[in-house]
């Protein structure tokens, strides 16, 4: 007889030919993590990336205290209609950097949830831009809200593409 692992990833494992979908697995283990270590092990590919990182190809780059920073290289299947890649999909990349930056600073089981978001486009993202990097910092974490500011940049020069605030909610257990 084998022992039960006590290890959270190694639960993971498929039972009986049952899959577990990537965001229930993540959605369960989310609060056996601080916030700080969930993201790292995002990272390092303990776990895998979330289903939306994944879909429109955000990776982490770096985390820290506070910080984050995600890397996105444009594809037309982030297009529009008329040319450049769809303002909602900065939008969701301003989103995730921006609540990933609070989670970092979360401890084991709290979450959040964006309040509200407001995003400036400086400038249309092309194909021809390249990779962009978005980062996103916490301005104030209190108890029951936080804010967070995030950018993101064209890779090559370090030109302004588009900044967003927002306002987060902060659950703690």
């Amino acid at each position: 007889m084998t022992a039960l692992s006590t290890d959270p990833v190694a639960s993971a494992v498929p039972t009986l030919g049952v899959v577990e979908p990537i965001a229930d697995r993540l959605a369960r283990l989310a609060p056996t993590y601080d916030g700080m270590d969930f993201l790292r092990a995002i990272q390092n590919g303990e776990l895998p990336p979330p289903p939306v990182a994944s879909l429109l190809g955000f990776d982490i780059v770096d985390v820290s205290r506070g910080e984050i920073t995600f890397a996105m290289t444009p594809a037309e299947k982030h297009y529009n209609p008329i040319g450049s890649v769809h303002g909602g999909v900065i939008a969701t990349l301003l989103d995730t950097v921006m609540g990933c930056a609070l989670h970092t600073l979360l401890p084991r089981g709290a979450w959040y949830t964006t309040l509200d978001i407001n995003v400036r486009y400086h400038c249309g993202i092309t194909l021809r831009t390249g990779p962009v990097t978005a980062v996103g910092s916490v301005l104030h974490c209190g108890r029951r809200t936080a804010t967070a500011e995030g950018k993101v940049v064209e890779q090559s020069t370090g030109r302004l593409m588009a900044t967003s605030t927002s306002t987060l909610l902060v659950v703690r257990q």
